[in-house]
């Protein structure tokens, strides 16, 4: 087979409508509307798992189809379904929603409905990963997998406008074997779009170390080393995550707060982490919000970008994630764009798409500059990620 390095399409760069702010006349005006300031940031989706998009309208129909694996068969039973416990709560149920994807027309569903989605909320980009052996052992055959992944991303740009790419993802509990079957699948198929190579899954059983050299094939084939750690674990997980797996961006990575070292090492090499706050709270990784590390994160100028996770299992979206940062961590309209910049430099976009939405950062931060000075942030602020940064060998 063809194990060449994988090459991706320039993104095509639709935007969806870019809302306006209300003129500013004089630098005496009162702080920002915030619904208005966040439907006109730049946002792209850079943590989003695609079974996890799946609303309960589309789960319950699939359940319709095949209820002998117990999952509710109603919209309203779905929701009361994705009420967890815990984290090992949160696995059962996700394992559950995954066996009934059985085929490519379930897969290309749900990616056009995800990018439904992401337009209605003016989301034009955003990296989703997909689990690929979960989908194979469900029954959707390998060359069906892919076709309907093609498919759907070709629709989700036609149709929506939007841009997908893809982050292929192992779940830590299949093992070093999982892994390198993943990326078999991905040598083999190279979907167009294919941008990264993540790990997910539960981390207890599965220390990041052990997953070195199939991390290490995936980057010789110009894949992103993009895993998760430190969500449930420790600060440990988070430095093998770099020194084991090359990790250039992070999934979670929240227990890095607990390692000072740490902290100065993800900021001084700009290396994002993909922070999703809701999730950790209905995963019980934090115990409440008014615990959750974010706040020291960007205080010790870690580069973060926010992600919904699960956006239809945790019933957030990436606007409450931004509405949350400001409601219950105070921060102002500055330090939410700078969350939205800090997602736009760590993409996998191409560079075009880049520069496009990198203009509305700068046209948004000069916006602000009209505002009062406490209102105001500046791009070298604590946390902003630098161009260029984010790979743990530099």
């Amino acid at each position: 087979m063809d194990t060449g390095t994988i090459r991706y399409s320039e993104p095509v760069d639709a935007y969806p409508r870019e809302p306006c702010l209300p003129p500013t006349e004089t630098g005496e005006a009162a702080s920002p509307p915030l619904d208005p300031f966040i439907a006109a940031l730049p946002r792209v989706e850079l943590h989003l798992h695609l079974l996890g998009a799946a609303s309960p309208d589309a789960v319950a129909s699939l359940a319709r189809r095949r209820p002998e694996h117990g999952v509710p068969t109603e919209p309203d039973g779905v929701r009361r379904y994705f009420r967890f416990t815990g984290f090992a709560h949160f696995v059962e149920v996700y394992t559950a929603v995954n066996a009934l994807v059985t085929s490519g027309a379930d897969v290309f569903d749900l990616v056009v409905a995800l990018a439904a989605d992401l337009a209605a909320r003016a989301v034009g980009y955003a990296e989703v990963t997909v689990t690929p052996l979960s989908h194979l052992r469900a029954g959707v055959a390998p060359d069906a997998l892919s076709e309907a992944l093609a498919a759907g991303r070709a629709a989700a740009g036609e149709r929506h406008g939007v841009t997908l790419n893809w982050i292929f993802d192992a779940s830590g509990d299949d093992g070093p074997e999982g892994a390198s079957a993943t990326l078999d699948w991905v040598l083999r198929q190279r979907p167009e779009g294919a941008v990264g190579f993540g790990l997910g899954g539960p981390e207890d059983v599965a220390p990041r170390a052990p997953f070195r050299e199939v991390f290490a094939r995936a980057r010789a084939h110009g894949l992103h080393s993009v895993p998760h750690a430190g969500e449930t674990t420790s600060a440990a997980q988070v430095w093998s995550a770099v020194r084991d797996l090359g990790a250039e961006r992070i999934g979670h990575g929240v227990r890095a707060v607990d390692d000072p070292a740490l902290l100065a090492f993800l900021a001084d090499r700009g290396i994002t982490l993909e922070v999703c706050p809701t999730s950790n709270l209905r995963t019980g990784a934090v115990s409440d919000l008014d615990a959750h590390p974010l706040p020291a994160l960007l205080a010790a100028g870690v580069p973060v970008a926010l992600g919904s996770d699960d956006p239809a299992m945790f019933d957030t979206d990436l606007d409450a994630e931004y509405r949350q940062c400001h409601d219950r961590w105070g921060m102002p309209p500055a330090r939410l764009l700078d969350l939205a910049e800090n997602a736009v430099r760590a993409a996998y976009c191409g560079e075009s798409l880049r520069t496009a939405l990198l203009d509305r950062v700068g046209r948004l931060r000069a916006w602000l500059t009209l505002r009062p000075a406490g209102e105001r942030s500046s791009r070298s602020s604590p946390g902003v990620r630098a161009p260029g940064s984010g790979h743990a060998g530099e």
